[in-house]
């Protein structure tokens, strides 16, 4: 049975069953968790769903994803059960302005979960990558559908060298982490990202008062970095990330001026030698 879904025993199938048990309770924020083997992607069917009405605390987990996507539209896949690769709906009731904080708060609740579960190093690279050193090891994308919010999240697991889709990804299991079990480590970003989730909107989306701001700081790899910011329109800004405004915007100190950035993609410059 070469298609069988328990045909590799070193990637064994998430249970709904069991993730439901110990996640969806009175009072959770998570209010249905569904597994399906393979999907086109995860963030268009809960946009789908959320058209139709499904509710707040829906998350939808692929064992496999076909055409997952990442941020400017690439292309994001893995083997079957070697990654997590899941949604969630939310429908958060803060101001619009403060939504952009929402890819950094998804990060900064996962990569806590890892660091505190996998014991590896997880940094945050603005806006929606997590790190260990200078290789990704999973990435975030947020998409808004009408009045609510689809994020969904690819992270390596147990991918090996020959298995990663570029030399600069890395996995849990290539950096020896202290756990590997997809089972655990779903539950524990889940729990985090309602932790955070609950503080962030009955902060009515301050980050400040929240915490959020000053959790992302702290996790952050690309705040103190020298950086090129590629923006769109094949223009870019090379300087010194200094911070994230109220916003969740990136800073940047280049050639005498601040510059204020609400999108783009970042590039770590190494320092000369």
């Amino acid at each position: 049975m070469p298609d069988s879904r328990y045909s590799d025993l070193d990637r064994p199938p998430l249970s709904a069953a069991a993730l439901n048990r110990a996640l969806v309770r009175p009072g959770s924020l998570w209010t249905g968790i569904t597994v399906v083997d393979s999907t086109g992607s995860t963030n268009a069917d809960l946009a789908r769903s959320a058209k139709e009405g499904a509710p707040e605390g829906t998350v939808l987990v692929a064992e496999a994803q076909e055409a997952g996507r990442g941020r400017l539209g690439r292309v994001w896949s893995a083997p079957p059960r070697s990654g997590l690769t899941f949604s969630v709906l939310l429908r958060p009731d803060v101001p619009i302005a403060a939504q952009g904080w929402f890819s950094l708060l998804y990060g900064v609740a996962a990569a806590s979960a890892v660091r505190r579960l996998a014991e590896v190093d997880v940094r945050l690279k603005w806006p929606n990558d997590l790190l260990i050193g200078e290789r990704k090891l999973a990435g975030v994308l947020a998409e808004r559908v009408d009045d609510a919010i689809v994020i969904g999240m690819g992270m390596n697991v147990t991918l090996r060298t020959e298995e990663l889709p570029v030399e600069t990804a890395t996995s849990l299991g290539i950096e020896e982490a202290a756990c590997i079990d997809r089972d655990p480590l779903l539950r524990a970003v889940l729990r985090e990202l309602e932790s955070h989730y609950r503080d962030w909107t009955e902060a009515k989306g301050d980050a400040e008062a929240s915490g959020l701001r000053s959790a992302y700081l702290a996790a952050s790899a690309t705040i103190g970095q020298r950086v090129r910011v590629e923006l769109p329109g094949q223009q870019a800004v090379t300087g010194q990330a200094t911070g994230v405004d109220h916003y969740g915007h990136l800073q940047v100190e280049a050639d005498g001026e601040r510059y204020t950035l609400s999108a783009g993609d970042v590039v770590h410059v190494r320092p000369a030698g």
